[in-house]
């Protein structure tokens, strides 16, 4: 991620050297800190919760806000209101900033919550039943915190179709996570019978609605067209489906990789090497590690259908003038389709 997300802090405006989002949860006072301090307030353990899922790479925390800022710079102003174009600082208007950094804390809020444990599965070598509670209550409320946090300041940008839409990508959240935590028991999750049109409607809920809603969001706040916020959807949602792919692919496409990697048997390559193997097959290897994964077609088709989503959103690109933010957000899903 470095190299293109390096570039396109820089086209967004940010200082030099490049200043990475994660930084907007510190404490430097750098403008944009002030204003997501000013989201959360000062109050200690939802923020150093908070900074403490921002600082954790392996969440591409920073990326959301970041994708949000280059396609509202990409699209630059409407020609339909010229009248507060004033307001635009690096080619993107205050609003936009504003909804990029509430998308951050929304997405922060259900990464809190998805601590939560579940007391029912814990045995006694785990720890004290009394401190697991009260971390899910931290979780509970840290998470809550942040999200009417972001909810208010979602209502101060005073637009009602944009609160629409992020409270409408908020209940696809909410909806997502469900799915993923709906199993029964471990050995139903294991052999859970989802077909990948399914595994795409649960990613799209958990992962692609709510930056493919905050793309459109940022359209409609620059008073864009129909048919540009629905642009700027898609290019939200295939990007966000590639990066998911990508992930998925990592532990069988790593030349480093061995049998001990861990991986979800719910991921892409497993639900796709699940329909080309049969279900009674898959059920014998249900337990073994993912080389018969890597030995089969799942993953090359997960890597297809990556590269597919890929192409999606660049084509969605296509629709913007060329500039180094269209190409910053090129790069980005140049940099999720990319395999060894």
């Amino acid at each position: 991620w470095t190299p293109p997300v390096s570039e396109a802090e820089k086209i967004v405006g940010y200082p030099t050297p490049p200043m990475s989002l994660r930084c907007l949860l510190s404490d430097e006072l750098t403008p944009p800190a002030m204003q997501v301090r000013k989201l959360v307030g000062t109050k200690p353990p939802p923020l150093d919760t908070a900074r403490g899922f921002v600082y954790d790479s392996r969440n591409n925390l920073q990326m959301r806000g970041l994708v949000i800022l280059l396609i509202s710079k990409a699209a630059g102003p409407s020609t339909a209101d010229i009248s507060f174009q004033h307001n635009m600082v690096s080619g993107i208007y205050s609003s936009q900033r504003s909804l990029a950094e509430i998308t951050e804390l929304i997405h922060t809020a259900f990464l809190v919550h998805r601590g939560i444990v579940n007391i029912g599965e814990l045995k006694s070598c785990d720890g004290p039943l009394k401190d697991m509670q009260f971390g899910n209550k931290m979780a509970v409320l840290s998470g809550d915190f942040l999200l009417a946090n972001a909810c208010t300041s979602l209502a101060q940008l005073q637009n009602t179709k944009v609160v629409e839409l992020i409270s409408s990508a908020i209940g696809d959240l909410v909806q997502g996570i469900y799915y993923e935590n709906s199993k029964s028991s471990e050995e139903n999750c294991l052999t859970d019978d989802i077909c990948i049109s399914t595994w795409k409607e649960q990613v799209f809920l958990s992962h692609s609605a709510l930056l493919a809603k905050s793309c459109q969001a940022a359209m409609e706040l620059a008073k864009h067209s129909a048919e540009i916020q629905d642009v700027a959807f898609q290019y939200g949602k295939h990007m966000s489906m590639s990066h998911k792919l990508h992930s998925d692919l990592q532990p069988f496409v790593k030349e480093n990789s061995t049998d001990t990697v861990a991986f979800s048997l719910n991921s892409a390559p497993a639900v796709l090497h699940q329909e080309f193997l049969g279900r009674e097959a898959w059920i014998k290897q249900i337990r073994e590690l993912q080389g018969a994964i890597k030995a089969g077609k799942g993953v090359t088709s997960a890597i297809d259908l990556c590269r597919f989503h890929g192409n999606r959103a660049l084509a969605a690109l296509e629709h913007f003038p060329p500039s180094e933010a269209r190409a910053a957000l090129a790069n980005i899903v140049y940099a999720v389709t990319r395999f060894p």
